[in-house]
C-alpha cells in the first residue's frame, strides 16, 4: 500500500473525522467535568489533542475500508479525471 503525504483525504475521511471530533470532544470533556479536574489551557489541549487523534484514526480507518473495498486509484485513472476536469472548465470559461 503506497500512501502518500500529500495525498488529499477522501470526502468519507473528512465526514467521519468531523463527527468523531465533535463526539470524542463532548465525551471527553463530560468524563473530565465528573472527574472535577478543573478547567484551563492544560485541560483543553489535553482535550484537543485526545479528540485530534482519535479522529485522525477514524478518518484513516474509513479511507483503509475504502481503499479495500473499491480498491485505490491508479496513477491512469488519476490522470484520467484530471483532463476530464481540465478540459470541463475550459468549457466553462467564457
Amino acid at each position: 500500500m503506497t500512501h502518500d503525504m500529500l495525498t488529499l483525504p477522501s470526502m468519507w475521511n473528512l465526514i467521519i473525522s468531523t463527527l468523531v471530533f465533535f463526539i470524542a470532544v463532548w465525551y471527553i470533556r463530560r468524563y473530565l467535568d465528573e472527574q472535577e479536574i478543573p478547567k484551563g489551557m492544560t485541560r483543553g489541549l489535553l482535550v484537543f489533542v485526545i479528540a485530534y487523534l482519535l479522529a485522525w484514526g477514524a478518518g484513516e480507518l474509513a479511507d483503509w475500508a475504502d481503499e479495500t473495498i473499491e480498491g485505490s486509484p491508479t496513477t491512469e485513472q488519476t490522470q484520467n479525471d484530471l483532463q476530464q476536469l481540465l478540459k470541463a472548465t475550459e468549457q466553462t470559461q467564457p
